[in-house]
């Protein structure tokens, strides 16, 4: 038989590649369909055991109804890219709940009863170009009339995907909230506007109530109360400023009968003095702790001390010389990193940044009974301040100014277990005032009755205790932002996921944990940072002589040339300064221009290294990366050129 030529050979190489590749592809969409190789850093794009775990105690059906209107949104390279993942998303929490989970797509196309639908179910429509409007959404019921809606996926909540779409599904899954109390001096419902902002309508609740009323079950508790009703399985103390003894023997007790309970004290919280301008004097409520309990739970905490952290300060904004804006640290506030968190927590195990704001110091007493775990530490560069201090000093520099570090690591949070004795062995305080309940059927209040016995010691209480009441504040941890005439709030580090990880801990749910803390895929340039840091310290007392030293020449200068304005009352024309004065102001003037210039490149300096190191980076990245390959690739065809020299000499 005569050989087939070369050219069949390829043409039928070529052809059975397309069928090889054909059949790849349906075997992949067949068999792999939610397979994924995740290359990125922490697994930014896998599904997190947090997920599975919720979608494994699903026990009655759940439908998701995905709203995506595709010819209305062709235009929007990016919610169509987007779409494309939450539905891929979808398909695999459908396969990953063993049929629990239905998921559909619905496209509301405009005037039909998909898109009446849509708006009836509060998903709310972007304009299109076109007129039309986008409806880009989630709707997800259950047998038992349960429904949860994500009105619209905001791309700006995108690595926040996969914890909304867990929690809607665990919401759903869930028979009923658990019940959280919550006993503050914070304006948690009003918001840090005070009753200034009420009035005016302009008030809104802190972000994270509504997250927690999101979740649970939430009841807010009379600051005068006298006990906590029973079915309040996990309470939040925040800020207990001002508390009476009969309130905080009502939480000792709560603890003692097995309640779990995160407590928030603060030496200074800054939300509290806002807002509350032409008020009358109520008393400084900027000071919280608890007193006697945290001697029986074996913690030692100053409530007149702030930590102060130069590695970890936060960078505030203030007026330089001229008036002209300068960002500097504020030592008082700081941002902490997972280097400051215990990674063997659940509660802060995968926390990426946390907003402190003039924050406490957490110390295990001597001689306690209980375990004192720390959550949240200091860098070694920090030291303890005056509260009062810290209140008065409105300038950064000065603080920074009179900072020493003290090499020690100071802790803000820390987790509380083990046996403890009540903080009152002597019985029940006697209440300020008689609590009553709510009003009954008549309209009369009722008598609460008297109070349980009391308890006087417990095996293992289980608390956490935080020294910080300011990370509350939704001005150091969300921006809300208004999307389609709705409050969205944009999350801009983890104080929420920080507060929600540790009531599911104290609920005894964990599932969520692993979503809400997702690293984030923006990384921040430590390099530069510290760089900036290290600069900032090395210039800042020259920076400070310089300026002192302006200021005193333009006092001398203007003193000058008011004694020559005096002069000139009584001296004749062209003769109102005296030849010596004129050179004195000549030369002051001479040594303020060069005094100002020195003052420049001092600022100047505090961004050159930060600049040296970009120009560097830029060329790794412009030069020497292309050099590198081009010099591999040479590399190789000299390899190849010797292998065929020495094949064609055989």
């Amino acid at each position: 038989m005569k050989p087939l030529s070369k050219r069949i050979y390829a043409l039928s190489a070529i052809a059975l590649a397309v069928v090889l590749f054909i059949a790849l592809n349906i075997v992949a969409n067949t068999w792999l369909g939610t397979a994924r190789l995740d290359l990125t850093r922490n697994g930014l794009y896998t599904v997190s055991p947090g997920t599975k775990e919720t979608l494994a105690k699903v026990q009655e059906p759940i439908n998701l109804r995905f709203y995506y209107s595709r010819d209305a949104a062709t235009g929007y390279a990016a919610i169509v890219a987007y779409a494309g993942r939450i539905r891929d998303l979808l398909q695999e929490y459908a396969a990953l709940s063993g049929g629990k989970v239905v998921v559909s797509e619905v496209d509301p196309q405009p005037f039909t009863p998909a898109e009446d639908e849509a708006v009836a179910q509060g998903l709310s429509g972007a304009p299109a170009q076109n007129g039309d409007a986008v409806y880009f959404g989630l709707v997800g019921t259950n047998t038992l009339n349960g429904h949860e809606v994500i009105p619209f996926f905001d791309q700006a909540r995108e690595q926040y995907l996969e914890y909304d779409l867990s929690s809607l599904v665990y919401k759903l899954s869930q028979p009923s909230k658990p019940k959280l109390g919550i006993l503050t001096a914070l304006p948690l419902e009003s918001g840090s506007g005070g009753i200034a902002a009420a009035l005016s309508g302009a008030s809104h609740p802190f972000a994270i109530l509504q997250q927690l009323r999101g979740t649970y079950d939430v009841q807010m508790l009379d600051t005068m109360t006298d006990r906590i009703p029973a079915d309040i399985s996990t309470l939040i103390v925040a800020h207990p400023a001002g508390f009476s003894d009969a309130t905080l023997y009502a939480v000792d007790q709560f603890v003692l009968k097995g309640g779990h309970a995160i407590v928030f004290v603060d030496p200074l919280a800054e939300v509290m003095n806002q807002g509350n301008q032409g008020l009358p004097d109520q008393g400084d409520r900027s000071s919280s702790t608890l007193g006697p309990i945290f001697k029986s739970w074996g913690v030692n905490y100053d409530a007149t001390k702030v930590v102060t952290d130069a590695d970890l300060a936060q960078q505030v904004q203030v007026a330089g010389p001229g008036g002209q804006p300068r960002v500097i640290d504020y030592i008082a506030w700081m941002r902490m990193t997972p280097a400051n968190v215990n990674a063997s927590d659940p509660v802060t195990g995968n926390l990426q940044q946390l907003n402190i704001a003039s924050a406490g110091a957490l110390k295990p007493a001597q001689g306690a009974t209980t375990k004192f775990t720390p959550l949240l530490t200091s860098s070694t560069t920090a030291a303890l301040a005056d509260a009062m201090q810290i209140r008065l000093v409105q300038n950064p520099d000065e603080l920074l100014r009179r900072f020493a570090p003290t090499g020690e690591r100071f802790n803000i949070a820390a987790r509380i277990t083990g046996p403890v004795k009540t903080a009152f062995p002597n019985g029940a305080p006697k209440p300020e005032a008689k609590p009553t309940e709510p009003p009954g059927a008549d309209g009369e209040k009722k008598d609460a009755g008297p109070l349980p016995a009391q308890i006087q010691d417990a095996k293992d209480i289980n608390v956490i205790v935080i020294a910080d009441s300011d990370l509350l504040d939704d001005r150091f941890w969300v921006q809300v932002q208004n999307l389609l005439g709705q409050q969205v709030a944009i999350p801009t580090s983890d104080n929420g996921a920080f507060v929600m990880n540790a009531v599911e801990n104290m609920m005894g749910s964990n599932d969520l944990i692993s979503l809400r803390t997702r690293e984030r895929s923006d990384r921040p340039f430590i390099v530069v940072q510290q760089l900036r840091r290290d600069a900032e310290r090395r210039f800042l007392a020259q920076e400070q002589t310089l300026q002192q030293k302006v200021t005193q020449t333009e006092a001398s200068l203007r003193a000058l040339q008011g004694q020559g304005g005096e002069q000139g009352q009584n001296a004749p024309p062209g003769q109102v300064l005296s030849k010596e004065q004129q050179t004195q102001i000549e030369k002051f003037r001479r040594d303020l221009v060069e005094t100002r210039a020195s003052l420049r490149q001092v600022q100047a300096n505090l961004r050159r290294d930060v600049e040296n190191l970009g120009t560097t980076l830029a060329f790794l990245n412009i030069a020497v990366v292309p050099i590198f390959v081009a010099a591999a690739a040479l590399g190789l065809a000299l390899l190849r050129g010797r292998r065929r020299a020495r094949a064609r000499g055989l």
